[in-house]
């Protein structure tokens, strides 16, 4: 769960299917393999709803400068197959990654109790992770507003 997961603690590992950016072709991409990077996760709802739709966009807007900073990766539990149609339809230059067992959403404590018109169900939180080169957790930005979430970030990897 997120409320367990503080800053400086290892991030959860995790190994998973993604695609876009550098990954051409589907891939596994394991977060041990990126250590010495720093690395931001991204959590979203759904790939091409409004809200996800608008962070997306504003992060491809601003990429030139975002991939100088971290290697970024957008994760929803969305299939490869979705992933890609967003990718595609919205020309988004970095990688989705796919959580369809929702092993990482638990893992790092976004899968939650939602609410929405009166009914609840289980969703993604749109929460940001970043990570830093070591591999611990260096920024957690929580429940961000898409129209918000750029400033955020570009704030969190300036610090």
């Amino acid at each position: 769960m997120s409320e367990n997961l503080t800053l400086g603690q290892p991030a959860p590992l995790f190994t998973a299917p993604v695609i876009g950016g550098e990954y051409q072709e589907e891939t596994t991409l394991s977060l041990a393999d990126l250590q010495g990077e720093t690395v931001v996760l991204v959590f979203y709802p759904k790939d091409n709803t409004p809200g996800c739709t608008t962070q997306g966009c504003e992060m491809r807007d601003d990429w030139s400068e975002l991939s100088q900073q971290a290697k970024i990766f957008g994760v929803s539990i969305d299939s490869i197959k979705s992933h890609q149609k967003f990718i595609d339809k919205q020309e988004l230059p970095y990688p989705l990654i796919a959580d369809e067992d929702k092993a990482i959403v638990e893992a790092y404590g976004v899968w939650v109790e939602k609410s929405m018109y009166g009914k609840t169900f289980m969703g993604t939180e749109r929460t940001t992770f970043i990570i830093d080169p070591e591999g611990n957790l260096k920024t957690i930005l929580k429940k961000v507003q898409p129209k918000k979430h750029l400033s955020l970030l570009k704030e969190a990897l300036e610090s």
